[in-house]
């Protein structure tokens, strides 16, 4: 069995796989329509270069250098370039306005910043400027008559003027394990977000213990990558790119969500690192798809489903045999091309994943894999492996050398190298998170008899009705998303007497509905249609029949807008935030309780 080595360092991770691998391919990216790749040898003498660019414009060990771009090949090569410069990357959101910029800029102190576009350029320039950072690299050519103060350099002809030595820049690579790695901040689905110093030794941590999954579950082989989630987010940083690097894998730059479906198809991953929304996502385009195909494929799917759910509670029934024959022949081989045909595991991790959903893929024979932690831990904790029996509604057994223990009140407490050092400049935040040497993570949870973790509430999510019962709200959002009517759910409460939601209706469905209803397609206009309202009522009512009654919802508002990382209502990792929904919402919330 293959294990991964005890490495000082991420950097000195990475060029020991470059000399492992060589030129075999590393990054891929899309260009003119075809896949071309980065060998291993190509991006060190990047790294190597780029490094040694960074010294020669006034950059010194310790320096915070904030990273925004999409996910390239460029975005991998500049992050390990900042570590072995001695620097310390901070990875931004694309979608970061400039007053978060803004924010990031000032609380890092950052030295300098690396942006792909000249659009991106756009909102970061006039953040840098106003927080005094005077150092800019691009990957494209920018106008210069309007960075002001900020010195501008081109990614390419920084790398051009400095020779490749990379044997030089990997020796100098002497950070031990506990040193400051990056900074990477919260995405906030409450309030300003928050530096985590996440050392090398807490990404290591990680990275071994998935690796061991890999390794020990499913067999360490020629593994490839699909990168989509971005990369600035500590589940992709880790899960998506040192991982990989870990594995001597490689690593394909999907090219957006309207295109993840042929890219999975094109790159043929084994592993897939993803958050919940996908799933559901990609959870309904299956289904569509196979309703078009017909009564007999929507049959087969049917029946698979009804006999994962039956072999999951443990009744595996004799009758059932010649459909699980049918299905494994006639449906599970076409679900399973469309992902490539060689997916070891989809890894879920970010949010909770509904259980229904889980069940779905794995009654279709797909891996999934649901992980749990955050930005604090580097950020997984645990994860589900075949071989201690996965429970979709368990986030598996602790990673390798990690401690995890239940305080009394049932929040989750962790130990261990993965935990982060503290927050950048909040010594009192640290110290209330980091209290008593153990990294309090503000969920709620348990262990069940397999000694698998279950996630049960988040802490500080817990709607606390007016008389003092808690509901976890995820659970019942999860409930109302499966519903074909209903695309994304939130739901409000707290001090008040019973629960009512906020629901954005599935657009397919609200279309088939005016369709059949004679009537043109205008979101705005059915909205407050009496009729369209009892459509998605109607879905309502199916979840609460499902729900205590303290978990029902009275009341909904159908939203004016689906939640999205454009309106500030979704975190780049898929997450509502809560607080700038109710921001948006709260008055008209509140007054369906006056109904």
């Amino acid at each position: 069995m293959r294990t991964l080595e005890h490495f000082p360092n991420l950097v000195a991770m990475f060029f020991a796989r470059v000399a492992e691998k060589g030129d075999a391919p590393f990054l891929w990216a899309k260009c003119d329509g075809r896949w071309r790749a980065t060998s291993w040898r190509e991006a060190a003498e990047q790294v190597a270069s780029l490094a040694a660019a960074l010294r020669t414009i006034g950059l010194e060990p310790g320096d915070r250098v904030m990273l925004v771009s999409e996910n390239r090949p460029e975005w991998c090569i500049a992050d390990v370039a900042i570590m072995a410069a001695g620097c310390i990357p901070v990875p931004t959101y694309t979608t970061n306005t400039e007053r978060d910029h803004h924010h990031i800029l000032i609380d890092s102190g950052a030295a300098a910043a690396i942006v792909s576009t000249a659009k991106l350029a756009c909102t970061l320039v006039p953040a840098m400027l106003a927080a005094g950072c005077t150092r800019l690299i691009a990957f494209e050519l920018l106008d210069t008559s309007e960075t002001g103060s900020v010195a501008c350099h081109d990614w390419h002809a920084l790398i051009a003027a400095h020779p490749p030595e990379i044997a030089t820049v990997a020796a100098n690579a002497r950070f031990a394990r506990a040193d400051l790695a990056c900074l990477i901040y919260t995405s906030g689905t409450g309030g300003a977000p928050r530096g985590v110093c996440q050392h090398h030794g807490a990404i290591l941590h990680n990275v071994a213990g998935a690796s061991a999954i890999i390794a020990e579950d499913f067999g360490w082989e020629d593994e490839v990558f699909l990168s989509f989630l971005p990369a600035s987010h500590a589940y992709e940083h880790t899960g998506g790119q040192y991982l990989p690097i870990g594995l001597g894998a490689q690593i394909y730059y999907a090219e957006g969500l309207e295109k993840l479906a042929a890219n999975i198809e094109e790159v043929r991953p084994t592993i897939m690192v993803v958050v919940p929304r996908l799933f559901e996502v990609l959870r309904a385009r299956v289904t569509k798809s196979i309703d078009k195909q017909g009564r007999l494929s929507r049959h087969l799917l049917d029946r698979a489903l009804a006999i994962g759910a039956a072999r999951y509670a443990g009744r595996r029934r004799w009758r059932d045999r010649p459909m699980e024959w049918l299905v494994a022949r006639l449906l599970k081989p076409r679900i399973a091309a469309r992902f490539g045909g060689r997916l070891k595991a989809m890894v879920s991790g970010g949010a909770p994943l509904n259980p229904e959903v889980g069940l779905f893929f794995h009654s279709l024979g797909l891996t999934l894999l649901q992980g749990y932690g955050q930005t604090e831990s580097a950020p997984v904790i645990s994860c589900n492996r075949p071989r201690a029996g996965i429970g979709m509604d368990t986030v598996g057994p602790p990673l390798n050398d990690t401690e995890v223990r239940i305080a009394a009140d049932g929040e989750i407490l962790v130990r261990g190298e993965l935990v982060m050092h503290g927050y950048w400049r909040n010594e009192e935040e640290s110290a209330r998170v980091l209290d008593g040497g153990w990294l309090h993570t503000g969920d709620i949870g348990l262990f069940d008899d397999a000694g698998r973790l279950k996630i049960t509430d988040r802490k500080k999510d817990l709607i606390v009705n007016d008389k003092g019962d808690n509901v976890a709200p995820q659970r019942v959002e999860g409930m109302l998303t499966l519903e074909p009517e209903i695309f994304q759910a939130m739901v409000a409460g707290d001090r008040r007497p019973y629960l009512v939601g906020l629901i954005v209706p599935d657009p397919d469905w609200a279309q088939a509905w005016a369709c059949a209803a004679g009537r043109a397609y205008d979101p705005a206009e059915m909205r407050d249609d009496p009729a369209f309202q009892k459509g998605v009522g109607a879905a309502v009512d199916r979840v609460n029949a499902a729900l205590s009654g303290i978990e029902r919802v009275r009341g909904f508002l159908i939203a004016d807008a689906p939640f999205s990382v454009e309106n500030m209502q979704l975190t780049s990792s898929l997450k509502v935030r809560r607080h700038v929904v109710h921001e948006a919402y709260g008055a008209r919330l509140d007054g369906l309780y006056r109904r």
